[in-house]
């Protein structure tokens, strides 16, 4: 799937008077792109691009992102509007059907979710396998893709996948919630047929045999605000990873743990651990975060400062905003005085005044304020990948679906410039 070509082209003028003439194309928000499909074939050039920061892999109709002025946007609505007022699940259908649900629509989804909450009660055994020190995204990620075991029809990807996505969406919350209570020696929990999507979430992990749970609605919210903010996050590591996977034709399971698998980095999923990390080095050092800062700016230490800047926002984050918002307005409700959020605060009102951060464009992200929303909620610090895992599933199933639909779709193969030995022959160990 590509974007429209226009009249224009671009030319490229290349060593030994060869020239290539490509097309341009344009996305609807007058994004632009040199369509350098056929160089190699013109040519015999490729073109090099470490990181992938100047390479469109597709294009997409999922999510729009303007790092410059701060804009994200799933399927064109503002992420203010969906986090304020729309729930984890409506988002998720957005993603992944393209449009806002209708009230009946809604209805089927949610009673889909509900129905297909349930793993199958051999892979308890798995669970019981696992030692306790085992972190939750290795479960996570084998689970998921033990699914494909349960339901090999998954395999033959010309049959209905609405029912695997809908299995997924759901099992993904049970099988997270059981990985962390086997962490703990704790029973686990079965989902309420009762309860919404994320108020199942929090009674699975959190509710015990002996005692009543009861949701707190103010809690359910945000679990749904930081869920919605982490849905989809245009062609990042873990979604590029899914649809590489994705187009060798692989299940719909085996896609996800991909991604998941590619989540757990600390350069990706793990950013927000990294965050509440570092906050508690400078609490227990002494509450000293202007030196903290001192010392990063003047690359003392080896001090990095987590939660700042991010390679595509080059303004402030506006999921950053939102989640500023909701940890007052949780912190407040429960009564919670972290001495953590006052540290992110102070540091955040000295970095947006300095000029140092400021010439580098180091503001806020989404990472700095969610480990310490997670916290209040109750979330231990090795499960925060695992909640963003769980936030941007139906980002990655959109994308998925996205590039099975697409007949123009080919199984991802990026070029290389060697940069080895030239021939050499081989020569017998006797006379090395």
């Amino acid at each position: 799937m590509a974007g429209p070509e226009t009249n224009q082209s671009a030319k490229l003028i290349l060593p030994g008077g060869k020239e290539a003439t490509l097309p341009v194309v344009v996305g609807t928000e007058n994004e632009h792109a040199v369509d350098i499909r056929s160089l190699r074939s013109e040519t015999g050039y490729v073109t090099l691009d470490t990181g992938y920061m100047n390479t469109g892999s597709t294009s997409s109709s999922i999510t729009y992102l303007d790092g410059e002025k701060g804009i994200l946007r799933y399927r064109g609505y503002p992420i203010e509007e969906l986090a304020e007022r729309s729930d984890f699940v409506e988002v998720s259908y957005l993603l992944i059907n393209g449009k806002l649900p209708s009230k009946q629509e809604r209805q089927q989804f949610g009673v889909m979710l509900t129905r297909h909450s349930l793993i199958h009660e051999d892979m308890h055994h798995f669970f019981a396998g696992y030692p306790p020190t085992a972190h939750p995204m290795a479960v996570l990620s084998a689970m998921v893709t033990s699914l494909s075991a349960y339901y090999p029809d998954s395999l033959d990807r010309s049959s209905p996948q609405d029912l695997h996505i809908a299995r997924l969406l759901s099992k993904v919350r049970t099988i997270a919630a059981f990985s962390y209570k086997k962490s703990i020696g704790q029973p686990l929990m079965y989902p309420k047929n009762s309860l919404k999507y994320c108020g199942n979430f929090l009674h699975m992990m959190f509710a015990v045999p002996s005692e009543e749970y009861e949701v707190n609605p103010i809690l359910e919210k945000a679990l749904n605000q930081l869920l919605i903010l982490h849905a989809d996050h245009e062609q990042n590591c873990s979604t590029s990873t899914v649809r590489m996977v994705g187009s060798s034709g692989a299940n719909l399971y085996a896609s996800i743990a991909a991604g998941i698998l590619a989540l757990w980095g600390p350069l990706h999923g793990g950013a927000n651990q990294a965050v509440i990390e570092m906050l508690e080095e400078i609490r227990a050092s002494g509450d000293d975060y202007k030196k903290f800062i001192d010392d990063v700016k003047n690359k003392r230490s080896n001090r990095r400062l987590m939660g700042f800047g991010h390679r595509v926002y080059k303004n402030f984050d506006p999921r950053a905003k939102i989640l500023k918002k909701m940890c007052d307005e949780v912190l407040s409700h429960l009564g919670i005085k972290d001495p953590l959020l006052d540290l992110a605060k102070g540091m955040e009102e000295i970095a947006l005044k300095d000029d140092y951060f400021i010439s580098k464009k180091l503001y806020p992200n989404v990472d700095f304020y969610s480990g310490i929303l997670y916290r209040a909620l109750g979330i231990p610090t090795n499960m925060f990948t695992v909640m963003f895992a769980l936030g941007r599933l139906p980002g990655w199933i959109a994308h998925w679906k996205e590039m099975v639909d697409d007949p123009t779709s080919k199984i991802g193969r990026p070029r290389q410039i060697y940069t080895g030995e030239q021939l050499r022959h081989y020569v017998p160990i006797d006379e090395r």
